[in-house]
C-alpha cells in the first residue's frame, strides 16, 4: 500500500541524520573518536556539579547502610544510581555536548535525591507513577548500573488484575547519547509511538551499537526488570525501532520470533555487506572467517523465521535505508513469504504521518487479536549458531557444522484407522542439527498432557526415522532429549555425555563471552617475552577503556593472584598474558588446545594452524600471541578467553553495520605489526573449533 498525501510534512526523528556517513568514514587510518570530545563547561559549573555529585554519593552510602537487610528497598537503588552515574560520568569523561546539559544535570541530581528520600522513608511513591518513568537495573554482565525508559499508561494501577501490552522501541544512532542525554530524554519525551493502554519500553541498549552484544542483553535485562514491577502481558510484546533502532528491530525479530506478537522495523539496516556497499560505498574485502561471522547479525540469513512473526516494515520512499526492508523482502520471498512494507511517499529518513498511522493500525490489530496457535510445536526455525537456538518448545542443542544453516520444525498430529489403531505423532524435521530438546510443558495439546487412553499409542518421527517413544513422566509432562549418533536419532536421558561439546551459551566466537558475566584477570608478573608484555599491557588497557566507552560499564578486573573460587564459578574468565606471567593461565595451560614449547607457540601435539611459517614448527613465541575462547578447565560451564576483549575495533564504531565479530574462536596475532583501528596486529592464522571444541 502507498500513501500519497499532499502538503503534509513528515515527522522528523532525532539522532538519525548523519553528515559524517560517507567516504570520509571509510578510512581506517583516520577514525573519529566515539564518543566524541565534549564541550567545555565553566569552571564554576563543573565545581558546583562535582560537589553535588560527591554529596549525593555520600547520601546514597548513608541510606544504603541504614537500610541494611531491607532487600526490597535495596533492590530499588539502581533507580537512584542511574542519576548519579549520568552526571558523574559526564563530568569524569568530559561528555557534556550542549550547554543545556548543565541544567539537565541539575534536574537529574534533584530527581535522584527525591527518589532516595522516598526509599529512605520506605515510601517509594515513584513506583506508582504513570507517564514517563525512568528505571535502572544492575547488569549481570559487568555489574554496571544501566537505565531504561518506560511510558506507563495512564490507565495502569498496581491494583489492576489484567496484564498490559508492551512495545519495545529501540532508539536511533546517537554518538552523543550518553547516560545524561538518555535519562534526560526519557524524562521529557514520550517518543515516536505511544499506543493506548500499553507500556512502551525504551532500552538504552548500552549506548550506540544497534542493540548488539551487550546491547542485546540490555533489552532482556530491562524487560525482566520491568516485569518484576509491572503487569506485562508476555503474549503481547511488540518489537519496534527506527534507523539504528530499525536494525535492532530486524535482529530481535528474526533471532527471537517467538518472543513478540508483532514487529515493526523502520529503515535501519538488516545485514552488513550489501548495506555498507550501498549506504557507505565501502569496498569490502573480508576474510573467510568474517564472512561466516556475518551470519550472527545478518537478519537476511534468518528471514525464514518471519513466517512465525507478523511483521510490518516501514521506509521513506526516498530513504537510502529503505534497502534494509528491500533485501529482507527479497530473502523472505525465497521461502514464499511476503513482507508487509509501508512506504512514506516522497519521504526521506523519517515517518510520514499517514504511513505512521497505517503502521499503527496494522500493529494494533495484530496485538489486539494475537493468539497462540496450537498443534505446531515449532512451525520452522532457522539459525546459524547456538547463540540463537530456541523457538517455543524446541531448542537446538548441537550442530553438525557450526556457521552453516540449521533448521528444525516439529508438529503434533492425530490419526486413527481401523487397522492400526489410534496414534499421536510428533513429527520433527531437522537440517544440520546433531541434538535438540522438545519440552511440551504448558502445551495444552490433549494427547500430551495426560496418560494415553486405552488403544492409543504415541509415535515420534525424526526425518521419517521412527524413534522409540520415551513416555510421559508421572507429572504428565513431556520432555525429551534427542541426539544423533552414527546418523541415527536416539532418545537420551541427558545431553551431557561427559564430552566437551559446544552448546547454547558455550559455542563461541570470542565475542560471546562478553554477553554474560565476565571478569578480566590481569597478570601479576612479567614474562621473558618483552614485546609480548608490552602488547598485552596496551591491548588489555585498551579493552577496558573501550568497554567503558562503547558498552558503558567498568568491567570487573582482578589480578590473577586474587582470583577466588566464587569468581571461577560465576564468571567467564578473560586471562591476559602468558603462562609465565599469569598464574591462572599457567594452572590450566596443559588443558588448553595450545602450549608454549621450545620458544614456539604450538597446538597440543601438533603445529598450530595451516601452512604456518618455519616449516610447520609453530609460531615464534617472542612475536606471536594467542587469542581464543574455550571452555574453562576449572569450570567447563564457563568460558576462558585469552588476550582479547570484544573484537570489533574503532573503525567499526563509525557505522553500526560494521559492529560484528572480527575474530572467530581462535587467532594467532603477529605483534611485529602494530595494532590499528581494525586489528590487534597481523592475523597470522585464525579459525573455528568444531562441535567437540576440536581443531578443524
Amino acid at each position: 500500500m502507498r500513501f500519497i498525501v499532499a502538503l503534509l510534512l513528515p515527522v522528523t526523528l532525532g539522532c538519525l541524520s548523519h553528515a559524517w556517513d560517507g567516504q570520509q568514514d571509510n578510512a581506517p587510518a583516520q577514525v573519529r573518536q566515539i564518543p566524541p570530545p565534549g564541550i567545555k563547561i565553566s569552571d564554576a559549573e563543573r565545581a558546583e556539579l562535582t560537589k553535588s555529585v560527591a554529596d549525593f554519593e555520600q547520601e546514597i552510602k548513608q541510606v544504603r547502610q541504614e537500610l541494611t537487610g531491607q532487600s526490597r528497598l535495596l533492590d530499588l537503588f539502581p533507580d537512584v544510581l542511574i542519576y548519579h552515574k549520568a552526571v558523574d560520568w559526564a563530568l569524569k569523561y568530559d561528555e557534556f555536548y550542549d550547554k543545556r546539559e548543565v541544567a539537565a544535570a541539575r534536574d537529574l541530581l534533584r530527581t535522584g535525591r527525591e527518589r532516595l528520600a522516598q526509599i529512605k522513608t520506605r515510601k517509594p511513591e515513584y513506583l506508582n507513577d504513570t507517564g514517563l518513568v525512568v528505571r535502572g537495573y544492575l547488569s549481570k554482565i559487568d555489574g554496571s548500573i544501566q537505565p531504561y525508559g518506560l511510558v506507563v499508561p495512564e490507565s495502569y494501577t498496581h491494583k489492576t488484575l489484567s496484564n498490559y501490552r508492551l512495545d519495545v522501541w529501540c532508539h536511533g544512532r546517537g554518538e552523543k547519547l550518553t547516560e545524561l542525554a538518555f535519562v534526560d530524554q526519557r524524562s521529557k519525551s514520550y517518543g515516536e509511538f505511544t499506543p493506548r493502554d500499553a507500556f512502551v519500553l525504551h532500552p538504552y541498549g548500552r549506548y550506540c551499537n544497534a542493540n548488539k552484544f551487550a546491547g542485546e542483553v540490555d533489552l532482556f535485562e530491562a524487560l525482566d526488570h520491568a516485569k518484576k514491577y509491572y503487569r506485562i502481558d508476555d503474549k503481547r510484546l511488540v518489537m519496534r525501532g527506527f534507523s539504528m533502532g530499525g536494525a535492532a528491530a530486524w535482529q530481535f525479530a528474526v533471532h527471537f520470533p517467538d518472543k513478540w506478537c508483532a514487529a515493526a522495523p523502520g529503515a535501519g539496516f538488516s545485514e552488513t555487506p550489501e548495506f555498507l556497499n550501498i549506504f557507505q560505498n565501502e569496498k569490502l574485502q573480508p576474510t573467510w572467517w568474517e564472512k561466516k561471522l556475518w551470519h550472527l547479525y545478518n537478519a537476511t540469513d534468518y528471514a525464514e523465521n518471519l513466517k512465525n512473526l507478523p511483521t510490518v516494515a516501514y521506509s521513506g520512499e526516498n530513504d537510502k535505508q529503505k534497502q534494509a526492508a528491500d533485501v529482507m523482502a527479497r530473502e523472505m520471498d525465497k521461502f514464499g513469504l511476503k513482507l508487509r512494507h509501508i512506504f512514506g511517499p516522497k519521504t526521506g529518513h523519517s515517518y510520514h504521518p499517514d504511513a505512521k498511522r497505517e503502521v499503527n493500525r496494522r500493529i494494533d490489530a495484530i496485538a489486539n487479536s494475537y493468539e497462540i496457535v496450537l498443534g505446531d510445536v515449532c512451525s520452522g526455525f532457522s539459525t546459524w549458531t547456538l547463540r540463537y537456538s530456541t523457538f517455543g518448545n524446541v531448542q537446538i542443542q548441537g550442530l553438525d557444522q557450526h556457521w552453516e544453516r540449521a533448521k528444525i520444525s516439529a508438529s503434533i498430529s492425530d490419526s486413527s484407522t481401523s487397522h492400526t489403531g489410534s496414534f499421536t505423532t510428533l513429527s520433527i524435521k531437522t537440517l544440520n542439527v546433531s541434538a535438540f530438546t522438545v519440552d511440551l510443558v504448558g502445551i495444552s495439546y490433549p494427547r500430551f498432557d495426560s496418560k494415553p487412553s486405552k488403544g492409543w499409542t504415541y509415535e515420534i518421527k525424526i526425518n521419517d526415522q521412527k524413534v522409540p517413544f520415551p513416555g510421559i513422566s508421572s507429572d504428565k509432562i513431556f520432555l525429551a532429549h534427542f541426539r544423533k549418533e552414527n546418523g541415527q536419532w536416539k532418545v537420551v536421558d541427558t545431553l551431557d555425555d561427559g564430552k566437551l561439546r559446544k552448546k547454547p551459551g558455550l559455542q563461541g566466537p570470542i565475542d560471546d563471552a562478553f554477553m554474560d558475566s565476565f571478569l578480566i584477570v590481569k597478570p601479576s608478573e612479567k614474562s621473558p617475552h618483552a614485546q609480548v608484555n608490552a602488547w598485552v599491557d596496551a591491548e588489555m588497557n585498551r579493552a577496558i577503556d573501550q568497554w567503558r566507552k562503547q558498552f558503558r560499564g567498568n568491567p570487573r578486573v582482578k589480578f590473577d593472584k586474587d582470583l577466588t573460587e566464587a569468581d571461577i564459578a560465576n564468571h567467564h574468565l578473560v586471562l591476559w598474558g602468558l603462562p609465565a606471567s599469569n598464574s591462572v593461565l599457567k594452572k590450566i595451560v596443559d588443558k588448553l588446545p595450545i602450549k608454549w614449547a621450545d620458544g614456539k607457540l604450538v597446538k597440543q601435539s601438533h603445529p598450530l594452524g595451516k601452512g604456518e611459517s618455519e616449516g610447520g614448527k609453530g609460531f615464534d613465541a617472542d612475536t606471536h600471541v594467542p587469542i581464543l575462547i574455550y571452555p574453562n578447565p576449572l569450570n567447563p560451564a564457563k568460558y576462558v578467553v585469552l588476550n582479547s576483549g570484544f573484537t570489533f575495533r574503532e573503525y567499526a564504531q563509525l557505522n553500526n553495520a560494521r559492529q560484528v565479530p572480527m575474530l572467530p574462536d581462535w587467532a594467532i596475532v603477529d605483534i611485529t605489526t602494530l595494532p590499528n583501528s581494525q586489528w590487534p596486529g597481523k592475523i597470522a592464522d585464525a579459525g573455528f573449533f568444531g562441535e567437540l571444541w576440536e581443531w578443524k
